[in-house]
C-alpha cells in the first residue's frame, strides 16, 4: 500500500476506525474523501448505507442490521421481527419492524424497514441486546414482550400472529405464563385478551 494510503503515523489508515465507522469518522480520524472511496474501490471497505462502511475483513453479520444499530441506537426489533428470531412464527417478514420511543426521528435508511413508535415509559420493558459483532448489537424484546405486543397491537398486526406465537410459546418447557402476564399488566390494551387467551389454552 503506498505511503499516500496511510495515515500519518505510519500504520493502516483504518486502524483508529472501528470495524463500522461512518464518512465523518473516517475524516476525523485523518483519512481525506479521496483516500476513503479510493479503499472503498480497492474493495477494502464496503459500503452499508449512505456514508457507512465497514472493512472487508470484518466477520461476515446482517448488514441491514449494522446499519440499524448505527443509525438508531435506541431501535429494538419487535413483532414479527423479533418473534421469528425467538423462533415463534414461520412468518418471514419482508420488511424489518423495529421500534423507537414515540418522538424519536426516523432515520433514512438503505435497509427495509417498517419503523413504530412504542410509548416511552414502557419501552425499556423486556428490552434485550442481540450482538453482531464484537462492537455492535442492536436491541431486540424478549419473547414475552413481543407476544404481548402482537396482542395488544393484533387489530393492526393480525390476531393470527400473537396467538400461533402464544400457543408456541406455552410449548416451550421454560415458559411462565405469571411472567407474561406481569409484563402484560404495564400494557392495559393486552392484560385482558392475553388473560383469555390463557384460560383457553391452559
Amino acid at each position: 500500500m503506498g505511503s499516500e494510503e496511510r495515515s500519518e503515523t505510519g500504520g493502516s489508515p483504518l486502524s483508529a476506525l472501528p470495524v463500522t465507522f461512518s464518512y465523518s469518522e473516517a475524516l476525523d480520524a485523518g483519512l481525506s474523501e479521496w483516500q476513503l472511496y479510493r479503499l472503498r474501490d480497492q474493495g477494502l471497505i464496503a459500503s452499508v448505507g449512505r456514508g457507512l462502511y465497514r472493512r472487508h475483513d470484518a466477520a461476515i453479520v446482517d448488514l441491514d442490521l449494522i446499519e440499524l444499530a448505527r443509525r438508531a441506537p435506541s431501535g429494538t426489533l419487535c413483532l414479527t421481527t423479533a418473534l421469528a428470531r425467538h423462533g415463534l412464527t414461520d412468518e418471514i417478514p419482508s420488511r424489518i419492524d423495529v421500534a423507537l420511543p414515540r418522538g424519536r426521528h426516523r432515520p433514512a435508511t438503505t435497509a427495509p424497514v417498517t419503523w413504530h413508535w412504542f410509548d416511552p415509559t414502557t419501552f425499556e420493558i423486556g428490552r434485550t441486546e442481540l450482538p453482531l459483532d464484537l462492537e455492535i448489537s442492536i436491541g431486540l424484546y424478549g419473547p414475552e414482550r413481543s407476544i404481548v405486543d402482537a396482542i395488544r397491537l393484533r387489530h393492526r398486526e393480525g390476531p393470527d400472529l400473537a396467538y400461533a406465537a402464544l400457543r408456541r410459546w406455552l410449548r416451550r418447557p421454560n415458559a411462565s405464563p405469571s411472567k407474561l402476564l406481569t409484563i402484560a399488566r404495564e400494557f392495559p390494551k393486552a392484560e385482558r385478551p392475553l388473560r383469555e387467551a390463557l384460560e383457553i389454552l391452559l
